[in-house]
């Protein structure tokens, strides 16, 4: 790779990257790249101006050497990154996020009031359909209470309150969506095995080559200290094996000859030689991090008791709307109860909570 050094000081160094242009993959498989490397401590890669600034320890040289030694578009490196690739995700919400706004300014500030109604009832038309959707199958979700809140905002001739509503509606369900997939990818990335070389036993020598390179039954040597990268039995040796990481065992494991180890795992005593059962990509502990990055896809008991409960609050917020209205006669107060309702709340608050880091107690239960 060529590049200039647009700035240094003592153990960091800023380059910009010459003659290539730097997509969102590349960004992520340089930067992960960067961080396997022994000589770099912390390195990040700003796609959009195509600098890399990091934080190397050792000489100079050897951060220059390692900066040197790369190439773009190498397959082998492709498995350092995860799935999800969260650059691609964060520009894809931050775009639609700043769209949206963009457009709610432009259509406050610059449309005339006639063009702006077109709009709004155009826009009113999916969250109508999506409430008349669940009455037709007879059921009052959260859905009805939009489509209620925007209708009779739009009877009433109050467009704005219309709009403001669809607005926030859309921008919390971007929200969303958008914390729910950064989290997924960053908890991915976290259990990333971060092993992109093994010693392989080779007629007789040990040989050191890239991870993507090893095939089912290989001879892999793993010593005190290091991770086991993947799947497979004990030939020869014997080591002690911390296996918290998939079983939540507290003390090392015994492994000798004929045992079977596990990716993820780490030897913390001895020294062995395994015969791999699998590919990289397709050991058990690779599926437990594909199946992280899927479970956006799930749904855990909890958070459809969640939601269940979340719809039964519908009808309740219906009933205040219209005994609000019968004693106040203000139709102000009256749409106020569709629009300030628990529901909604509850809904939001369980992804977060599904989401966070469970405590050190629950890890031993695990």
């Amino acid at each position: 790779m060529k590049c200039t050094i647009l700035h240094e000081s003592r153990g960091r160094m800023r380059v910009h990257v010459n003659a290539v242009r730097m997509t969102l993959h590349r960004a992520d498989v340089l930067e992960a790249y960067l961080n396997h490397s022994e000589v770099i401590e912390h390195a990040k890669v700003y796609e959009r101006t195509g600098d890399v600034l990091i934080k190397y320890k050792g000489s100079r040289a050897g951060a220059v050497t390692v900066l040197s030694h790369y190439k773009f578009d190498n397959p082998e490196l492709d498995s350092l990154v995860t799935s999800a690739d969260s650059r691609k995700i964060n520009q894809e919400y931050q775009e639609r996020f700043v769209n949206l706004v963009v457009f709610r300014a432009f259509h406050k500030l610059f449309l005339p009031a006639p063009v702006r109604a077109v709009i709004t009832v155009f826009k009113a038309i999916e969250f109508i359909c999506r409430g008349l959707v669940c009455l037709w199958h007879r059921k009052l979700e959260v859905e009805v209470l939009d489509a209620l809140s925007i209708g009779v905002s739009m009877l009433r001739g109050d467009f704005a309150t219309a709009g403001s509503v669809m607005f926030l509606l859309n921008l919390g369900s971007l929200l969303e969506e958008w914390t729910r997939k950064k989290s997924l990818d960053d908890l991915a990335r976290s259990m990333a095995l971060n092993v992109d070389k093994v010693w392989v036993r080779s007629q007789g020598t040990e040989v050191l080559m890239p991870l993507t390179k090893v095939r089912t039954g290989d001879q892999v040597v793993v010593r005190s200290g290091n991770m086991i990268p993947l799947d497979g039995t004990v030939l020869e040796g014997e080591a002690m094996v911390n296996q918290a990481a998939l079983t939540g065992e507290a003390m090392p494991v015994r492994k000798a000859e004929g045992s079977t180890l596990y990716a993820g795992t780490v030897v913390e005593e001895g020294e062995c030689v395994f015969i791999a059962k699998a590919e990289g990509g397709s050991n058990r502990y690779d599926k437990i991090v594909a199946m992280i990055e899927e479970s956006e896809k799930l749904k855990s008991s909890t958070e459809n008791r969640a939601l269940v409960l979340a719809d039964k609050l519908v009808p309740w917020c219906l009933g205040a709307t219209v005994v609000t209205y019968v004693l106040t006669r203000n139709v102000t107060r009256a749409i106020s109860c569709l629009m300030v309702d628990f529901s909604c709340a509850l809904k939001l608050s369980m992804p977060c909570l599904l989401y966070t880091s469970p405590s050190p107690r629950d890890m031993r239960r695990s």
